[in-house]
């Protein structure tokens, strides 16, 4: 299995559950990780957004076309 790395920033929650499905339909492995913490009562979200979407870097390109596509690509993580 490959190692996932960061693909984008997710804006919200709407985004991420619409961003999910769509990976979902294609097939794509995917974790969207969000940011809240709610021992820090979210003041990560804050200061980072809302969360990131993590893949596989080889399905970088698809993804990063699906967030396109679907006007979902907040931030684009290129390290």
């Amino acid at each position: 299995m490959e190692e996932f790395v960061k693909i984008c920033a997710i804006r919200d929650q709407v985004e991420a559950d619409y961003l999910s499905a769509q990976l979902n339909e294609q097939g794509i492995p995917h974790l969207i990780r969000s940011y809240h913490d709610s021992a820090y009562d979210g003041i990560f979200q804050m200061q980072k957004g809302w969360g990131a979407l993590y893949a596989p870097e080889s399905l970088r390109a698809d993804i990063e076309k699906i967030c396109r596509e679907t006007d979902s690509l907040a931030e684009p993580d290129n390290s």
